[in-house]
């Protein structure tokens, strides 16, 4: 059995919620690499045919018109959709294995699981970007129309929403709900949490900040070295870089989502008293 107290027996606190995500990273970091590895390729797949053709890769400001673009390009709409298609499943099995290194201290068939998971997984996406451009999209342009005021308000809704569905994905891999249930109950778990699960987030995002920012100059510091100069050199390192980068924070998301929601769960569903009545039974 795993070391990882998971899950948790009572209430946690932030700290105790950011603490145990780190804990079940460490734990499970290396048994996940692998997997993580092959969900960050794979979502590359369309820039890497992109740098192969010599086409600029849809990134950083202009990377959205630069990508509607290449759309004309078949093969690149094809590689994008598989890609995405394939981020999905690699990250559900990096999540279940996760979750079966810390309860029962061993792994295997998450990948088969997460295949059959698939179509609710693609359920769930299809939802949501429904949902959020009927509702925000029109909001957000008639409030930055009108007044900075209003624009605001529409991104404080966005936010509240984004928290409020933050554990769907992980309800629907976790407890094999499908993509109504799933949205309705991470609803239903996040409410009165905003502001928890606000730092909750934020810290984390810091920390993986941190981490890419250190990343990052290593890598800059040894493209000087051994780039030369060569754009094309360089251009594939860090195309590297962001792979490596990509692997290594991809079991901490996974962690995370584990953590809030086992709390979450705790805290609104009396898991911890389910708990303790089935241990001394």
């Amino acid at each position: 059995m795993s070391s990882v107290p998971y899950p948790p027996q009572r209430q946690l606190s932030v700290g105790e919620v950011l603490d145990l995500s780190f804990r079940i990273y460490r734990v499970t970091l290396l048994p996940c690499l692998l997997l993580a590895t092959c969900g960050v390729i794979a979502g590359e797949l369309a820039s890497i045919y992109a740098l192969i053709k010599g086409h600029t890769m849809p990134r950083g400001a202009g990377g959205l018109a630069v990508l509607l673009a290449q759309l004309h390009d078949p093969t690149f709409v094809t590689l994008y959709i598989v890609g995405v298609l394939l981020t999905l499943l690699f990250y559900a099995a990096v999540l279940l294995r996760q979750r079966a290194s810390i309860t029962t201290g061993s792994g295997g068939g998450e990948l088969a699981l997460a295949l059959r998971r698939m179509p609710a997984m693609i359920g769930l996406v299809v939802l949501l970007a429904i949902g959020f451009t009927a509702c925000f999209v029109p909001g957000a342009i008639a409030a930055g129309a009108l007044s900075g005021l209003l624009f605001l308000a529409a991104a404080i809704a966005l936010c509240y929403a984004l928290v409020a569905v933050s554990c769907a994905q992980t309800i629907l891999l976790i407890d094999g709900e499908g993509p109504l249930s799933s949205l309705a109950r991470s609803w239903r778990l996040t409410t009165g949490s905003f502001w928890r699960l606000s730092i909750i987030y934020t810290v984390a995002l810091m920390v993986l900040i941190a981490l890419y920012a250190v990343i990052g100059a290593v890598a800059a510091v040894l493209a000087a070295l051994f780039a030369h100069g060569d754009v094309a050199m360089v251009t594939a390192f860090a195309q590297v870089i962001g792979i490596i980068l990509g692997a290594v924070a991809t079991p901490f998301y996974a962690a995370l989502a584990l953590a809030v929601l086992a709390d979450l769960k705790v805290r609104k569903e009396g898991a911890d008293l389910a708990q303790r009545i089935s241990a001394t039974a």
